[in-house]
Parts: C-alpha cells; structure tokens; sequence
C-alpha cells in the first residue's frame, strides 16, 4: 500500500475484521450518489467526507469513532457521545447517511440512541422519555415549579412529577391534594408541617435524600430552610395530576364570604377584610424557630411518621453499585408509592429485570445512561437519559440501565405506586430454571456456547447492578 492509501487510513470492511482502505469507502460512497455524473451535488455533510485533508484522517474515519460510514459493531455497543464530544450520525453496519436538513447538535448528542438506534430496537413503542428542562416554569416569589404529568409525556399514566424549588425562608403555602404526595429532597434543607385525620401534628426539618409522604387529603406546608434554601421532587400518585389543581389555604379563603369566615372563626367579619384576595402559592415567609419554639399552644404530636430517611438506609451492595429501597415495610405510611435509590458505578448495568406491580417511573440525578425497553411482539426501543431527565418503563416489560459512562456514576431513583418494590431479575430466573430447558430454549445448536452460559448462571444470584468486564475481556 502506498503512502497516500496509508494517510487516508482504514475502515473496518463489512466482512470480518479485513480492513480496506479510506479512499475506497468513498469511492463506493461517491458511485451511490453519481457524483461523476450531473445529478445534483451531495448534501454539506458527505461533501465534507469526500473534502477530508489527509491530517485529517484520525478526526473522520477513526475506528473508535461509531458515527463514520465504514464503522462496523456488530454487538450495538454503547456510545457515550457526551462524555466523548461526538456527534451522532445516522450510520449503522453499511446503512443510513448524513443529515441534510435542520440539526439541533446538542440533542442529537444527547440522544445518540434516537440519532442511531441499536440494530434490535424494533416496532413503534411509543416515547418514554421527558426532560424537565422541558417543562414549563411557574416563577413565583423566591421560587418555582415545573412539573412531567400525562399531558407532557403520555405514557406517565400512573405517576406524576413537579421539581420545585424554596429559597431560604420561602412558604409553599398551607395546602393539600387529591393524591397522595412521596417527595425525595433533592438540595438544601426544608421544614414541613402536617395534621393526621386524628387531630395529631408533625413536624419535621429534612436534608438531601430524606423523603415525606402526606396520604391523599392530609393538610400541610412546605418552608426552604438557610441559607440556600431547598429544591425537591415530589410524586402524585396519578399521572393525571396538575400541580394547579392543589387546595390552596387562600385560595379557599377568598372564595368564601366574610360573614362566612366570621361565623366560622366567632369574629366579626371585619377582621377579614385585609386577607388576600388570591391564592399565594409560593411566598417569601419569615425565616422560622426551631421546631420547638414553632410549635403552636393547642400541638398535639402526630402518631405518624411522615419522613424518612432514605440514605441514611444500609445500602445493598452489588457487584456494580449500590441499592436503597424504601416502601411500606421500611416507611409504614407510604402506601401507595415506592422507590429505589440506585447508584451504578461506571462500567456497570443495571441488570436486565422486569416489574410485575406497577410501571416504573425513573428520575435520573446524575449521570448518563441508555435504556432499551422490551415490548413484546417484536417491540424494543432504546432511550438515553441525564440528569433531571424521566423515564418510564410500564409494567411487566424486560430493561436494564446501562452506565454509558466508563469514568462517571449514574444516580437514579426507580419509583413505583405501589406499597412494595417488586422486580424479577433475568439472571436469577434463569439460573433457578432447569439447565436441559434454558439450552433448548438459546442454544439448541451450539453445545460449546450453552456450556459456557450455563456455567455463568448457575449461581442463580440475583445482583441488581452488575460489575461489566472491559469489552476486551468479553470479546
């Protein structure tokens, strides 16, 4: 081979692992396209490949890089194209070409499952992925909101979420709901209040990773404590829930009529004249006591327990990672939501699992990961998540995450309505299953390849996060 051919450098020919040259991978692209001829000119993207200087070679048709015509995986291996700054092309085994039209780079990055799918996905699974970046923001005094219900992503049927943030001192107004509320403290520190059906009160001062949960109906409020105040993430359980649709305390007030009030409360109605004339919503309070000088004279405590600290919970440890589960057996008052606190190391998959009680709603706080959902009938479809991304899995349907990252945690909470966390796990349920029937069932034809599964499996361990060998060590 002359020097030129050797500057341009190789690509991975489509059969085996041969090489062929660069120069031929864009001869073969430039005859698709008739460019000796006069049809028109190819579109800026492939220009720019059949333009690409000799120095340039490594940049374009590197092997390490997947989004080039003359990469081959034959596996679907993941792509971290943030943490690698690539830009995804939809170029897969020989198949697809550039992108002609309008791009929005920093998605398409984001997404490199959607930009260029793995070669199983298959079938129409409808989207399962939102960004609260993508939420509208309610801007109220020293705060905000924004929520992911039915109406921003339809296949969130069964819970709903609202990011909200209270700088220090700032009162989420006395309130309550139609349904249920779990929350996760996401930053700072935050002060809540409630009343039981019993006439009993609580209060509570909580820190990153501590949880509430008010049964549906239940009174209470919400205070960003200093410096900084507090952000978090509440769930309802029902997908259909709208964080305007809350009884607010003023909201109420305004509504009823002063000699209303002032036969309610024995004061003439005078006294009410000044009350304010809407909701408040989110409002710039006073900074408050300790909870001991808070509490009013008639206080009587609560035989609930309405917090919990979830990460303050012994962790299980996995090969890969660790896990964290609060539900009803652990949280006695949170009956109808669950969660999972999971932290997956890089280089580490949550293992491929399936959920037979309730559809996963996934909040993502750290991190980069790609989920592929099995369907069924052929359907599977894969979704790339970040931080403060929402990913839905429904009932019964096989998935894993994956840690795109190879230097990099991802941190995730699973959530469920449920009063218990339940998952079967692929890897377990295999190894329990007699050996003869899992061979027929994979490897009918292939002794060598069955012996050697089978061996793996039979431990029959069930290991939520599992530690993944370099990809040289698989090969």
């Amino acid at each position: 081979m002359n020097s030129s051919h050797t500057a341009l450098g190789s690509s991975v020919h489509p059969f085996g692992k041969m090489k062929c040259p660069t120069y031929l991978v864009l001869l073969n692209l430039a005859s698709r396209f008739n460019l000796g001829n006069t049809a028109p000119a190819p579109d800026h993207g492939f220009q720019q490949l059949l333009n690409v200087p000799a120095s340039s070679s490594a940049e374009y048709f590197s092997q390490d890089n997947p989004y080039n015509p003359g990469y081959r995986d034959p596996y679907d291996r993941k792509v971290d194209s943030v943490g690698e700054d690539l830009h995804p092309l939809p170029f897969r085994n020989g198949r697809g070409s550039t992108i002609m039209g309008p791009r929005n780079k920093d998605r398409e990055r984001q997404n490199p499952d959607l930009v260029r799918p793995p070669s199983t996905d298959h079938g129409s699974l409808p989207n399962m992925r939102w960004s609260f970046a993508d939420s509208h923001v309610r801007i109220e005094e020293g705060g905000w909101t924004r929520q992911t219900t039915i109406r921003e992503l339809p296949t969130s049927k069964e819970l709903a979420g609202v990011n909200m943030r209270l700088d220090e001192g700032v009162i989420r107004e006395l309130h309550w709901h139609t349904e249920a509320e779990w929350a996760y403290v996401l930053a700072g520190k935050v002060r809540i209040t409630a009343l039981d059906v019993e006439g009993g009160s609580f209060m509570d001062d909580l820190e990153e990773g501590d949880l509430w949960y008010f049964p549906a109906g239940h009174p209470h409020s919400l205070q960003g404590l200093g410096p900084n105040g507090t952000e978090f993430l509440l769930i309802f359980d029902d997908g259909d829930f709208s964080e305007e649709s809350t009884f607010l305390l003023t909201d109420w007030l305004a509504h009823t009529s002063k000699s209303v009030l002032g036969e309610n409360f024995r004061l003439p109605p005078e006294v009410f004249k000044t009350i304010p004339k809407s909701e408040k919503y989110i409002f710039q309070g006073s900074n408050p006591g300790s909870i001991k000088a808070e509490k009013p004279p008639g206080f009587k405590k609560s035989r609930c327990q309405f917090t919990h600290k979830m990460l303050a919970q012994e962790p299980e440890q996995t090969s890969g990672g660790q896990v964290r589960i609060t539900d009803s057996s652990n949280f006695p008052i949170s009956k109808t939501v669950a969660a999972a606190h999971l932290d997956i190391e890089p280089r580490a998959i949550r293992e491929m699992h399936w959920h037979p009680n309730a559809d996963e709603w996934s909040f993502f706080m750290k991190g980069r990961a790609r989920v592929t959902i099995f369907a069924a009938e052929g359907n599977a479809r894969t979704f790339d998540y970040g931080p403060g991304d929402v990913g839905i899995v429904p009932r019964n349907m096989g998935h894993f995450i994956e840690n795109l990252s190879d230097d990099e945690p991802v941190e995730v909470l699973e959530i469920f309505r449920a009063d218990r966390f339940q998952d079967f796990s692929l890897f377990q349920w295999l190894g329990e299953t007699p050996r003869r029937m899992v061979a027929e069932h994979i490897f009918k034809d292939d002794k060598e390849a069955a012996k050697e599964f089978l061996n793996q499996i039979k431990g029959a361990e069930k290991d939520a996060i599992r530690n993944v060998p370099d990809q040289d060590e698989l090969s």
